[in-house]
């Protein structure tokens, strides 16, 4: 027997795009109690660049005109996903965000804005090239929050680099200040930090509550209702990554520190089933003074060579793709980190990356730790590197002689309508000519991991023996992802985790 010391209706831990689940619960009237770990809100969502979501043919694109169709979608992602997760969740995904933006603007509190980002496999049947299945959060004045605004997580050059905060919130942050602003207006809604969810309460078979840390006490807490967990991956969990042969290390991550896999082993420890726990949304990384690499994106020139002085990749291809082909090679050996991004001097010293993500800092902190180099020759350059200069210099050669083709034979950069996103539908062929010639240090960086606790259609958590475990749910990065071991689309990630967490809560109340 367990003495309860509190109780609500629906306990939701963790605090990134899950608040969707909270949200609803809130809503429709019932008790909820918000667990965040750490010491801010927001999780992974907070340090998201767009906040975008994945929901085909949902209000706010059928406001902008969109002449796709649920059906065209549904035939996208299932020929990206394949088997490899059930189809009736992928099915799920696809037919029931759109309704999810529909309940969310019905709450004025809650804005969206198409912003076109073409589907990462432009090759697949019925893939959208012009973007229109992603809309993201419009801005928000970071006042709106009131006293919550300290307590609102990132954004990440402010956790990594002390920049001030930012009066408007965009991106991830708007869409968690959002939820916030909103959960915040209702009186029978607990929002607690520094209270990591430590284990389940197991009653006769089923989930009736959790054990929460706080203040070096356990405290357990009965939900009537169900227990949701939406509290990220274990990415900074070495010894988990170990574990599951999940590839790079906690460094390199670009989810919070609190993200050590607490609630999915919680969830183990109830007797959930699990499934790829060995995968992560991945990503380049350029690699900073402070010794991680942080996921980058949108570049405007360069090559990426390896150890041998040759390219071995499509530079602009999506970056989770990008990301797997790094992984491959240096499983299958024939490619080792750090690898080099290879430029000249058009924009100067500093590399032709649009979106480091964490903004970059003075030139001469990145040269003291070896990552940047400039040489007046290639030859120099290489030999700075560690590269053979003979091999270095074709490589530079033969893709030179690309640029005025606009085609790429060996890795097809610029074939798919991603690669050509930042380059204005133009082939991303830039010629290396101009001396100096610089070379800047790359890793494997990942967004989180994206294997957990598997569930069906509406976040119920499974046995192995695909039975449900009553008032246990799971979103986000503690649930298996709903896109397997693919990215399809840009707000894939973010997406699944709103809208399992509203489905949970549903099925909670009965609907």
């Amino acid at each position: 027997m367990v003495e309860w010391n509190e109780e609500c209706d629906v306990l939701v831990a963790g605090s990134g795009a899950g608040l969707a689940g909270a949200y609803t619960a809130a809503r429709e009237g019932l008790r909820v109690t918000v667990v965040e770990a750490t010491d801010k809100f927001g999780g992974t969502t907070a340090y998201s660049g767009g906040g975008g979501v994945w929901f085909p043919v949902n209000p706010v694109l059928r406001r902008a005109g969109t002449d796709d169709t649920i059906e065209d979608a549904l035939t996208y992602f299932h020929a990206v996903v394949g088997d490899r997760t059930p189809r009736e969740l992928q099915d799920t995904y696809v037919t029931r965000g759109a309704g999810l933006i529909e309940y969310l603007e019905a709450d004025d509190r809650f804005a969206f804005e198409m912003l076109p980002w073409p589907d990462y496999f432009g090759t697949a049947p019925k893939a959208r090239l012009d973007g229109q299945r992603h809309v993201m959060p419009t801005p928000l004045p970071a006042s709106v929050l009131g006293d919550l605004r300290t307590s609102l997580r990132g954004p990440l050059d402010t956790d990594r680099l002390g920049a001030p905060l930012p009066d408007t919130l965009i991106g991830g942050q708007a869409l968690i200040g959002r939820f916030l602003h909103a959960l915040s207006s209702y009186p029978h809604v607990q929002l607690r930090l520094n209270s990591p969810l430590v284990e389940l309460v197991v009653e006769d078979g089923a989930v009736t509550g959790a054990i929460v840390e706080r203040d070096n006490e356990r405290v357990a807490i009965k939900a009537t209702r169900g227990v949701l967990l939406a509290a990220g991956g274990f990415e900074n969990n070495d010894e988990l990554r170990k574990r599951y042969g999940v590839p790079g290390e906690a460094r390199d991550s670009m989810g919070p520190g609190g993200n050590t896999g607490a609630a999915l082993l919680a969830g183990i420890a109830a007797g959930a089933d699990t499934d790829l726990l060995d995968q992560a949304w991945w990503s380049p990384g350029m690699t900073h003074p402070d010794g991680r690499s942080a996921f980058a994106l949108w570049f405007t020139g360069g090559i990426f060579v390896d150890q041998d002085g040759n390219r071995f990749v499509n530079e602009s291809g999506p970056y989770d793709r990008l990301g797997r082909s790094i992984i491959e090679r240096i499983e299958d050996g024939s490619l080792t980190l750090p690898f080099w991004m290879i430029y000249d001097d058009t924009e100067g010293v500093v590399p032709p990356v649009k979106a480091s993500n964490v903004s970059m800092v003075e030139p001469e902190k990145y040269e003291a730790e070896g990552l940047w180099h400039t040489a007046a020759t290639l030859e120099e350059l290489a030999e700075k590197i560690g590269v053979p200069a003979a091999n270095l210099v074709a490589t530079v050669d033969r893709f030179n002689a690309m640029v005025p083709t606009g085609v790429d034979p060996d890795f097809g950069r610029g074939d798919e309508a991603y690669d050509r996103a930042f380059s204005g539908g133009e082939p991303p062929l830039v010629p290396i000519t101009r001396g100096p010639f610089h070379a800047a240090a790359f890793g494997i960086s990942d967004l989180g991991t994206k294997g957990g606790l598997r569930t069906d259609t509406a976040a119920r958590v499974l046995t192995a023996e695909n039975a449900v475990i009553p008032g246990l749910y799971a979103a986000g990065n503690t649930m298996a992802a709903v896109s397997g071991t693919v990215y399809p689309g840009g707000g894939n990630p973010i997406g699944a985790s709103m809208l399992f967490s509203h489905l949970a809560v549903l099925d909670m109340l009965g609907n």
